[in-house]
């Protein structure tokens, strides 16, 4: 594969510490082809950004158009890359915040659908975002991100 054919995407995992422990922040990503899907349907919020910006202020803008809500201030650990299994290379940091789920109001995209129909719809980036224990997150983020959580449990640890 070509660095041209290689897509990348930059994200912040956002995490709080609870009476319970360590929560992260989630997304479930929107589009009727991941409307009854739980495991593998989740995500770090995310986007794709082009060469010549710097990954962490994609991070920043896609959380943004995301979510709807300005990314947290706080300090960024930088959780390194991952390659996903359709070839996207997903670069993420985690910064400590609290945001309440209901304020996200997410971005869109717009998609032919039903396929061949000629219809064209809008649909949210996130369908709906919400907070989760390790454990939990670990059996619902798409496969390749979990790295991203063990990278940030190594650096709470």
């Amino acid at each position: 594969m070509t660095a041209r054919a290689t897509k990348r995407s930059a994200g912040l995992l956002v995490f709080r510490h609870t009476e319970d422990g360590l929560e992260l922040l989630l997304g479930h990503m929107g589009g009727p082809l991941w409307a009854k899907k739980d495991v593998g349907a989740w995500t770090v919020p995310k986007g794709e950004y082009e060469p010549d910006e710097p990954a962490w202020e994609a991070a920043r803008r896609e959380f943004r158009e995301e979510l709807g809500i300005a990314p947290p201030d706080g300090e960024a650990v930088a959780l390194g890359e991952v390659v996903q299994r359709n070839g996207k290379i997903v670069t993420a940091w985690a910064v400590e915040g609290d945001l309440d789920p209901g304020a996200i109001v997410p971005g869109t995209f717009t998609m032919e659908w039903p396929p061949r129909s000629g219809r064209r719809q809008e649909f949210p980036e996130l369908d709906r975002v919400a907070w989760f224990g390790p454990g939990r997150a670990r059996a619902v983020i798409v496969a390749a991100q979990a790295a991203f959580l063990d990278r940030l449990a190594e650096h709470s640890g």
